[in-house]
């Protein structure tokens, strides 16, 4: 993973995710899907430039099940931003930067 950017798994999204006292950018993802690694520059960049502020980690739907169920994620690449433990905002689908940049402002307030 880049600088900054975590990997999150079931067994440790809740202590690492819904306990942060940082908001929280998850990238669900899988290896087999083309527009989910077309979108790792852009949360890796987003990451890095973020970092301190908000935690960006990206979560592989099919090494870790179980989490991606219990949210309802139906379809990748989806992201999710959280704060004090809830989703506060996403984006399903494909995103540019500025889409995202965006999301991520508002979660800041």
């Amino acid at each position: 993973m880049a600088e900054g950017l975590l990997d999150f798994t079931d067994a440790d999204f809740e202590s690492q995710v819904l306990q942060s006292g940082t908001p929280v950018l998850v990238d669900f993802w899988a290896p087999w899907c083309g527009p989910c690694k077309a979108l790792t520059p852009t949360v890796e960049k987003l990451a890095a430039e973020y970092a301190g502020r908000i935690v960006v980690g990206k979560m592989d739907i099919q090494s870790h099940p179980q989490t991606a169920g219990k949210l309802g994620i139906r379809s990748i690449p989806a992201l999710l931003f959280f704060k004090d433990g809830n989703v506060v905002e996403s984006i399903m689908g494909a995103a540019n930067e500025d889409k995202i940049r965006e999301k991520m402002d508002t979660v800041l307030g």
